[in-house]
Protein backbone atom coordinates (compact mmCIF):
# COMPACT_ATOMS: atom_id res chain seq x y z
CA UNK A 1 0.00 0.00 0.00
CA UNK A 2 2.91 2.37 0.75
CA UNK A 3 4.33 1.74 -2.73
CA UNK A 4 0.93 2.44 -4.29
CA UNK A 5 0.72 5.72 -2.36
CA UNK A 6 4.26 6.72 -3.39
CA UNK A 7 3.52 5.91 -7.04
CA UNK A 8 0.34 7.96 -6.96
CA UNK A 9 2.03 10.93 -5.29
CA UNK A 10 4.79 10.88 -7.93
CA UNK A 11 2.20 10.86 -10.70
CA UNK A 12 0.36 13.79 -9.14
CA UNK A 13 3.63 15.75 -8.88
CA UNK A 14 4.27 15.00 -12.56
CA UNK A 15 0.73 16.13 -13.38
CA UNK A 16 1.47 19.45 -11.70
CA UNK A 17 4.72 19.79 -13.65
CA UNK A 18 2.95 19.17 -16.97
CA UNK A 19 0.33 21.72 -15.98
CA UNK A 20 3.12 24.22 -15.28
CA UNK A 21 4.30 23.77 -18.87
CA UNK A 22 1.39 25.96 -19.95
CA UNK A 23 3.15 28.82 -18.16
CA UNK A 24 6.26 28.02 -20.18
CA UNK A 25 4.38 27.94 -23.48
CA UNK A 26 2.70 31.26 -22.66
CA UNK A 27 6.02 32.94 -21.73
CA UNK A 28 7.76 31.58 -24.83
CA UNK A 29 5.01 32.64 -27.21
CA UNK A 30 4.57 36.18 -25.88
CA UNK A 31 8.33 36.65 -25.62
CA UNK A 32 8.92 35.75 -29.27
CA UNK A 33 6.05 37.90 -30.59
CA UNK A 34 5.25 41.60 -30.44
CA UNK A 35 3.94 43.53 -27.46
CA UNK A 36 0.68 44.48 -29.19
CA UNK A 37 -0.48 40.82 -29.31
CA UNK A 38 0.38 39.73 -25.77
CA UNK A 39 -3.16 39.63 -24.35
CA UNK A 40 -4.33 37.67 -27.40
CA UNK A 41 -1.72 34.97 -26.89
CA UNK A 42 -2.32 34.75 -23.14
CA UNK A 43 -6.08 34.49 -23.70
CA UNK A 44 -5.57 31.59 -26.13
CA UNK A 45 -3.28 29.76 -23.71
CA UNK A 46 -5.70 30.12 -20.81
CA UNK A 47 -8.61 29.06 -23.02
CA UNK A 48 -6.75 25.95 -24.21
CA UNK A 49 -6.03 24.57 -20.74
CA UNK A 50 -9.49 25.35 -19.35
CA UNK A 51 -11.60 24.09 -22.25
CA UNK A 52 -9.14 21.24 -22.80
CA UNK A 53 -9.72 19.81 -19.32
CA UNK A 54 -13.49 20.13 -19.63
CA UNK A 55 -13.54 18.47 -23.05
CA UNK A 56 -11.27 15.69 -21.83
CA UNK A 57 -13.71 15.02 -19.01
CA UNK A 58 -16.80 15.19 -21.22
CA UNK A 59 -15.61 12.97 -24.11
CA UNK A 60 -11.83 12.87 -24.50
CA UNK A 61 -10.72 10.41 -21.82
CA UNK A 62 -13.24 7.71 -22.75
CA UNK A 63 -12.55 8.22 -26.46
CA UNK A 64 -8.79 7.88 -25.95
CA UNK A 65 -8.92 4.92 -23.55
CA UNK A 66 -12.02 3.03 -24.70
CA UNK A 67 -10.92 -0.41 -23.48
CA UNK A 68 -12.29 -2.93 -25.97
CA UNK A 69 -12.76 -1.23 -29.35
CA UNK A 70 -12.08 -1.73 -33.05
CA UNK A 71 -8.60 -0.23 -32.81
CA UNK A 72 -9.41 2.87 -34.84
CA UNK A 73 -12.13 4.86 -33.11
CA UNK A 74 -13.99 4.34 -29.85
CA UNK A 75 -17.53 5.35 -29.01
CA UNK A 76 -18.35 8.69 -27.41
CA UNK A 77 -19.41 8.07 -23.81
CA UNK A 78 -19.99 11.36 -21.95
CA UNK A 79 -18.38 11.92 -18.56
CA UNK A 80 -16.18 9.55 -16.60
CA UNK A 81 -16.86 7.32 -13.64
CA UNK A 82 -14.18 5.14 -12.03
CA UNK A 83 -14.32 1.34 -12.27
CA UNK A 84 -14.64 -0.68 -9.06
CA UNK A 85 -10.86 -1.08 -8.73
CA UNK A 86 -10.14 2.52 -9.80
CA UNK A 87 -8.84 3.68 -6.42
CA UNK A 88 -6.95 0.53 -5.51
CA UNK A 89 -3.53 -0.99 -6.32
CA UNK A 90 -5.36 -3.36 -8.68
CA UNK A 91 -5.80 -0.46 -11.13
CA UNK A 92 -2.91 0.26 -13.56
CA UNK A 93 -0.58 -2.20 -11.79
CA UNK A 94 -0.60 -0.02 -8.69
CA UNK A 95 0.92 2.96 -10.50
CA UNK A 96 -1.83 5.45 -9.75
CA UNK A 97 -5.56 5.83 -9.26
CA UNK A 98 -8.18 6.32 -11.96
CA UNK A 99 -8.57 10.00 -11.07
CA UNK A 100 -4.83 10.62 -11.28
CA UNK A 101 -4.81 8.82 -14.62
CA UNK A 102 -7.50 11.16 -15.98
CA UNK A 103 -5.81 14.32 -14.75
CA UNK A 104 -2.32 13.38 -15.98
CA UNK A 105 -3.60 12.48 -19.46
CA UNK A 106 -5.82 15.57 -19.52
CA UNK A 107 -2.76 17.80 -19.12
CA UNK A 108 -1.27 16.27 -22.27
CA UNK A 109 -4.46 16.80 -24.29
CA UNK A 110 -4.33 20.58 -24.19
CA UNK A 111 -0.70 20.75 -25.30
CA UNK A 112 -1.48 19.84 -28.92
CA UNK A 113 -3.56 23.01 -29.41
CA UNK A 114 -0.98 25.15 -27.59
CA UNK A 115 1.53 24.24 -30.29
CA UNK A 116 -0.85 25.62 -32.93
CA UNK A 117 -1.40 28.79 -30.91
CA UNK A 118 2.22 29.86 -31.29
CA UNK A 119 2.40 29.11 -35.00
CA UNK A 120 -0.69 31.22 -35.86
CA UNK A 121 0.21 34.08 -33.52
CA UNK A 122 -0.39 37.71 -34.44
CA UNK A 123 -2.85 37.18 -37.30
CA UNK A 124 -5.58 34.62 -36.56
CA UNK A 125 -9.02 35.62 -35.31
CA UNK A 126 -9.64 34.49 -31.76
CA UNK A 127 -13.14 33.04 -32.41
CA UNK A 128 -12.15 30.60 -35.17
CA UNK A 129 -9.09 29.56 -33.15
CA UNK A 130 -11.34 28.70 -30.21
CA UNK A 131 -13.65 26.66 -32.47
CA UNK A 132 -10.63 24.82 -33.90
CA UNK A 133 -9.34 24.09 -30.38
CA UNK A 134 -12.65 22.60 -29.26
CA UNK A 135 -12.81 20.20 -32.21
CA UNK A 136 -9.12 19.30 -32.32
CA UNK A 137 -8.66 18.75 -28.58
CA UNK A 138 -12.13 17.28 -28.09
CA UNK A 139 -12.13 14.77 -30.94
CA UNK A 140 -8.98 14.59 -33.09
CA UNK A 141 -6.39 14.26 -30.31
CA UNK A 142 -8.23 11.53 -28.33
CA UNK A 143 -8.90 9.46 -31.48
CA UNK A 144 -5.26 9.75 -32.55
CA UNK A 145 -4.09 8.96 -29.03
CA UNK A 146 -6.21 5.82 -28.85
CA UNK A 147 -4.32 4.27 -31.76
CA UNK A 148 -1.26 3.80 -29.54
CA UNK A 149 -1.92 4.65 -25.90
CA UNK A 150 -5.49 3.31 -25.94
CA UNK A 151 -4.39 -0.07 -27.29
CA UNK A 152 -5.40 0.61 -30.90
CA UNK A 153 -4.09 -0.74 -34.18
CA UNK A 154 -0.68 0.98 -34.03
CA UNK A 155 -0.07 -0.39 -30.55
CA UNK A 156 -0.81 -3.89 -31.83
CA UNK A 157 1.66 -3.38 -34.69
CA UNK A 158 4.41 -2.53 -32.17
CA UNK A 159 4.60 1.23 -32.75
CA UNK A 160 6.29 2.95 -29.81
CA UNK A 161 5.92 6.50 -28.52
CA UNK A 162 6.79 6.70 -24.85
CA UNK A 163 5.59 10.22 -24.01
CA UNK A 164 4.34 11.79 -27.21
CA UNK A 165 6.94 12.91 -29.79
CA UNK A 166 4.26 11.98 -32.32
CA UNK A 167 1.07 11.58 -30.26
CA UNK A 168 1.35 15.05 -28.73
CA UNK A 169 3.99 17.11 -30.54
CA UNK A 170 3.50 15.99 -34.12
CA UNK A 171 -0.28 15.94 -33.73
CA UNK A 172 0.01 19.63 -32.83
CA UNK A 173 2.76 20.21 -35.38
CA UNK A 174 0.82 18.91 -38.39
CA UNK A 175 -2.12 21.13 -37.49
CA UNK A 176 0.24 24.09 -37.07
CA UNK A 177 1.67 23.47 -40.54
CA UNK A 178 -1.79 23.37 -42.13
CA UNK A 179 -2.95 26.44 -40.20
CA UNK A 180 0.09 28.53 -41.15
CA UNK A 181 -0.32 27.56 -44.81
CA UNK A 182 -4.02 28.48 -44.88
CA UNK A 183 -3.49 31.71 -42.92
CA UNK A 184 -0.65 33.23 -44.87
CA UNK A 185 2.28 35.19 -43.48
CA UNK A 186 2.21 38.28 -41.29
CA UNK A 187 2.38 41.68 -42.96
CA UNK A 188 6.03 42.55 -43.51
CA UNK A 189 7.40 39.03 -43.01
CA UNK A 190 8.42 38.62 -46.65
CA UNK A 191 9.72 41.48 -48.81
CA UNK A 192 10.67 40.77 -52.41
CA UNK A 193 10.46 37.09 -51.56
CA UNK A 194 13.02 37.31 -48.76
CA UNK A 195 12.14 36.64 -45.11
CA UNK A 196 12.47 39.56 -42.73
CA UNK A 197 13.11 39.23 -39.03
CA UNK A 198 10.20 40.34 -36.84
CA UNK A 199 11.83 40.42 -33.40
CA UNK A 200 9.97 39.33 -30.29
CA UNK A 201 9.38 41.98 -27.65
CA UNK A 202 10.66 40.15 -24.58
CA UNK A 203 13.48 37.65 -25.07
CA UNK A 204 14.15 37.33 -21.30
CA UNK A 205 10.56 36.12 -20.90
CA UNK A 206 11.01 33.66 -23.80
CA UNK A 207 14.15 32.34 -22.09
CA UNK A 208 12.26 31.88 -18.83
CA UNK A 209 9.55 30.07 -20.80
CA UNK A 210 12.03 27.55 -22.19
CA UNK A 211 13.47 26.86 -18.73
CA UNK A 212 9.95 26.38 -17.36
CA UNK A 213 9.19 23.97 -20.23
CA UNK A 214 12.38 22.03 -19.51
CA UNK A 215 11.31 21.75 -15.86
CA UNK A 216 7.85 20.65 -16.99
CA UNK A 217 9.41 17.91 -19.09
CA UNK A 218 10.53 16.23 -15.86
CA UNK A 219 6.82 15.51 -15.40
CA UNK A 220 6.02 15.06 -19.10
CA UNK A 221 8.57 12.27 -19.53
CA UNK A 222 9.10 11.27 -15.91
CA UNK A 223 5.38 10.76 -15.39
CA UNK A 224 5.09 8.71 -18.56
CA UNK A 225 6.82 5.87 -16.71
CA UNK A 226 3.33 5.67 -15.09
CA UNK A 227 4.77 4.83 -11.69
CA UNK A 228 7.60 5.94 -9.41
CA UNK A 229 9.81 3.05 -10.55
CA UNK A 230 13.26 4.20 -9.31
CA UNK A 231 15.38 2.88 -12.19
CA UNK A 232 13.10 3.92 -15.05
CA UNK A 233 12.21 7.37 -13.73
CA UNK A 234 15.82 8.31 -13.04
CA UNK A 235 17.02 6.99 -16.43
CA UNK A 236 14.21 8.87 -18.16
CA UNK A 237 15.13 12.15 -16.50
CA UNK A 238 18.81 11.68 -17.36
CA UNK A 239 18.13 10.99 -21.06
CA UNK A 240 15.64 13.88 -21.17
CA UNK A 241 18.13 16.39 -19.75
CA UNK A 242 21.07 15.21 -21.85
CA UNK A 243 19.05 15.44 -25.05
CA UNK A 244 17.90 18.96 -24.14
CA UNK A 245 21.44 20.08 -23.40
CA UNK A 246 22.83 18.55 -26.60
CA UNK A 247 20.03 20.06 -28.66
CA UNK A 248 20.71 23.53 -27.34
CA UNK A 249 24.48 23.42 -27.73
CA UNK A 250 24.40 21.99 -31.25
CA UNK A 251 21.67 24.39 -32.44
CA UNK A 252 23.71 27.34 -31.15
CA UNK A 253 26.89 26.01 -32.75
CA UNK A 254 25.34 25.18 -36.14
CA UNK A 255 23.55 28.53 -36.15
CA UNK A 256 26.87 30.29 -35.48
CA UNK A 257 28.56 28.45 -38.35
CA UNK A 258 25.74 29.39 -40.73
CA UNK A 259 24.97 32.95 -39.69
CA UNK A 260 28.11 34.05 -37.80
CA UNK A 261 26.21 35.16 -34.73
CA UNK A 262 25.33 33.60 -31.39
CA UNK A 263 21.54 33.50 -31.68
CA UNK A 264 19.83 33.02 -28.33
CA UNK A 265 16.45 32.16 -29.87
CA UNK A 266 18.06 29.36 -31.88
CA UNK A 267 19.76 28.14 -28.70
CA UNK A 268 16.37 28.09 -26.94
CA UNK A 269 14.58 26.28 -29.75
CA UNK A 270 17.45 23.79 -29.91
CA UNK A 271 16.79 22.89 -26.26
CA UNK A 272 13.10 22.39 -27.04
CA UNK A 273 13.97 20.37 -30.15
CA UNK A 274 16.15 18.06 -28.06
CA UNK A 275 13.33 17.63 -25.54
CA UNK A 276 10.77 16.83 -28.23
CA UNK A 277 13.22 14.47 -29.94
CA UNK A 278 13.90 12.35 -26.84
CA UNK A 279 10.25 12.19 -25.77
CA UNK A 280 9.35 9.17 -27.94
CA UNK A 281 12.01 6.92 -26.44
CA UNK A 282 13.33 8.48 -23.23
CA UNK A 283 12.90 5.20 -21.31
CA UNK A 284 14.61 2.96 -23.89
CA UNK A 285 17.74 5.01 -24.64
CA UNK A 286 21.25 4.99 -23.24
CA UNK A 287 22.62 8.39 -22.16
CA UNK A 288 24.93 8.33 -25.19
CA UNK A 289 22.04 7.74 -27.57
CA UNK A 290 20.11 10.55 -25.90
CA UNK A 291 22.97 12.98 -26.59
CA UNK A 292 23.09 11.91 -30.26
CA UNK A 293 19.30 12.23 -30.64
CA UNK A 294 19.33 15.66 -29.01
CA UNK A 295 22.29 16.82 -31.08
CA UNK A 296 20.65 15.82 -34.35
CA UNK A 297 17.43 17.52 -33.23
CA UNK A 298 19.39 20.70 -32.50
CA UNK A 299 20.92 20.70 -35.97
CA UNK A 300 17.55 19.96 -37.53
CA UNK A 301 16.08 23.06 -35.84
CA UNK A 302 18.50 25.40 -37.63
CA UNK A 303 17.88 23.91 -41.06
CA UNK A 304 14.13 23.50 -40.51
CA UNK A 305 13.66 27.15 -39.52
CA UNK A 306 15.45 28.36 -42.66
CA UNK A 307 13.57 25.84 -44.84
CA UNK A 308 10.20 26.98 -43.48
CA UNK A 309 11.20 30.56 -44.30
CA UNK A 310 12.34 29.46 -47.77
CA UNK A 311 8.94 27.98 -48.63
CA UNK A 312 7.25 31.23 -47.49
CA UNK A 313 5.60 29.89 -44.36
CA UNK A 314 5.51 32.22 -41.36
CA UNK A 315 5.87 30.54 -37.97
CA UNK A 316 6.61 33.28 -35.40
CA UNK A 317 7.84 30.97 -32.63
CA UNK A 318 9.38 28.07 -34.58
CA UNK A 319 6.65 25.64 -33.49
CA UNK A 320 6.71 23.61 -36.72
CA UNK A 321 10.47 23.11 -36.58
CA UNK A 322 10.43 22.20 -32.89
CA UNK A 323 7.30 20.08 -32.53
CA UNK A 324 6.74 18.61 -35.98
CA UNK A 325 10.24 18.11 -37.42
CA UNK A 326 11.85 17.05 -34.13
CA UNK A 327 8.76 15.03 -33.22
CA UNK A 328 9.13 13.01 -36.42
CA UNK A 329 12.87 12.62 -35.84
CA UNK A 330 12.39 11.46 -32.25
CA UNK A 331 9.79 8.89 -33.26
CA UNK A 332 12.03 7.46 -35.99
CA UNK A 333 15.02 7.52 -33.62
CA UNK A 334 13.29 4.87 -31.50
CA UNK A 335 13.67 2.49 -34.46
CA UNK A 336 17.40 3.26 -34.63
CA UNK A 337 18.63 3.66 -31.05
CA UNK A 338 16.15 1.80 -28.81
CA UNK A 339 17.59 -0.74 -26.39
CA UNK A 340 14.45 -2.82 -26.99
CA UNK A 341 15.09 -5.11 -30.00
CA UNK A 342 11.35 -5.30 -30.72
CA UNK A 343 11.22 -1.66 -31.84
CA UNK A 344 11.38 -1.48 -35.64
CA UNK A 345 12.20 1.52 -37.82
CA UNK A 346 9.61 0.70 -40.49
CA UNK A 347 6.85 0.38 -37.89
CA UNK A 348 7.86 3.78 -36.48
CA UNK A 349 7.77 5.21 -40.00
CA UNK A 350 4.31 3.74 -40.56
CA UNK A 351 3.10 5.36 -37.33
CA UNK A 352 4.46 8.76 -38.41
CA UNK A 353 2.69 8.38 -41.78
CA UNK A 354 -0.64 7.42 -40.17
CA UNK A 355 -0.61 10.42 -37.87
CA UNK A 356 0.48 12.71 -40.69
CA UNK A 357 -2.43 11.65 -42.89
CA UNK A 358 -5.04 11.84 -40.14
CA UNK A 359 -3.90 15.17 -38.69
CA UNK A 360 -3.40 16.91 -42.04
CA UNK A 361 -6.84 15.89 -43.28
CA UNK A 362 -8.72 16.70 -40.07
CA UNK A 363 -6.98 20.02 -39.39
CA UNK A 364 -7.42 21.06 -43.04
CA UNK A 365 -11.15 20.26 -42.95
CA UNK A 366 -11.63 22.24 -39.73
CA UNK A 367 -9.54 25.30 -40.64
CA UNK A 368 -10.54 25.44 -44.34
CA UNK A 369 -14.22 25.29 -43.37
CA UNK A 370 -13.68 28.13 -40.89
CA UNK A 371 -11.79 30.11 -43.54
CA UNK A 372 -14.64 29.81 -46.04
CA UNK A 373 -17.42 30.53 -43.53
CA UNK A 374 -16.42 32.96 -40.78
CA UNK A 375 -12.89 33.78 -41.97
CA UNK A 376 -9.71 33.07 -40.00
CA UNK A 377 -7.57 36.13 -40.67
CA UNK A 378 -7.88 39.50 -38.94
CA UNK A 379 -8.05 42.65 -41.08
CA UNK A 380 -4.91 44.51 -42.11
CA UNK A 381 -5.82 47.37 -39.75
CA UNK A 382 -6.29 44.99 -36.82
CA UNK A 383 -3.00 43.23 -37.54
CA UNK A 384 -1.02 46.46 -37.80
CA UNK A 385 -2.53 48.00 -34.68
CA UNK A 386 -2.43 44.78 -32.66
CA UNK A 387 -4.93 42.11 -31.68
CA UNK A 388 -4.97 43.14 -28.02
CA UNK A 389 -6.91 46.32 -28.64
CA UNK A 390 -9.17 45.00 -31.41
CA UNK A 391 -9.94 41.49 -30.11
CA UNK A 392 -9.80 42.16 -26.36
CA UNK A 393 -10.07 45.91 -25.79
CA UNK A 394 -7.09 46.02 -23.47
CA UNK A 395 -3.30 46.28 -23.34
CA UNK A 396 -0.81 43.99 -21.63
CA UNK A 397 1.34 46.96 -20.64
CA UNK A 398 -1.10 49.82 -20.12
CA UNK A 399 1.53 52.29 -18.89
CA UNK A 400 3.99 51.56 -21.67
CA UNK A 401 3.60 52.35 -25.35
CA UNK A 402 5.89 51.80 -28.30
CA UNK A 403 5.57 51.99 -32.06
CA UNK A 404 5.53 48.45 -33.46
CA UNK A 405 4.40 49.04 -37.00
Amino acid sequence: MELFTANNVWMMVCTALVFFMHTGFAFLEIGLTRQKNTINILFKNIFIITIGLLLYYIIGFNLMYPGEFNGYIGSIVPGISPPENGMTPEYADGGYTWWTDFLFQGMFAATAATIVSGAVAERMKIGPFMIFTVIYVGLVYPIAGSWKWGGGFLDELGFYDFAGSTLVHSVGGWAALVAVWLLGSRIGKFKDGKPQAIPGHNIPLATAGVLVLWLGWFGFNGGSVLSADPELTSLTLVTTCLAAAAGGVVAAFVSFLRYKNLDLTMFLNGILGGLVGITAGADVMTPESAIIIGAIAGALIVFAVSFIDAIKLDDPVGAIAVHLICGIWGTLAVGIFSTNPEHRFLVQLLGVACYAGFCIVTSFLIIFTLKKTVGIRVSEKEELEGLDGHEHGMSAYSDFRMNEH
